[in-house]
């Protein structure tokens, strides 16, 4: 499931790293973001792994975002633990995202439409 959210970037938090079950050397970074919402507007967010985190180096407090994320759950003893775990972020009104450079598509003379041809396929 992926959805998205748009808000002000409220926090950052501090990164978190440590070492899992099976060896492997994990780093997580939280944010918050208030939505404007009356009830309960901050949500906090996650990002896994260095080149995630550094995409909120291009981030400051209080600038308006939209943040693309994934929601899970886990059962652990008994409890549900809930996840939002970010993937993207970008700039609200800005085209630009800040999680992978993208392709800018140039059109070719065998892309033009030919004469009088205004259908699209």
């Amino acid at each position: 499931m992926s959805l998205s959210i748009k808000g002000k970037l409220a926090s950052i938090l501090e990164v978190e790293s440590g070492t899992s079950k099976a060896g492997k050397e994990w780093r997580k970074q939280s944010f918050v973001i208030d939505n404007g919402d009356q009830y309960n507007p901050n949500v906090c967010f996650s990002f896994f792994g260095q080149d995630k985190i550094a995409m909120l180096d291009n981030f400051s407090i209080g600038q308006e975002i939209e943040v693309f994320f994934n929601l899970s759950s886990r059962e652990f003893n008994g409890k549900w633990y809930h996840n939002l775990d970010a993937w993207k972020i970008s700039t609200i009104g800005s085209e630009s995202t800040n999680s992978q450079p993208q392709a800018v598509a140039t059109p070719s003379i065998s892309d033009a439409p030919e004469e009088g041809d205004d259908l699209p396929f």
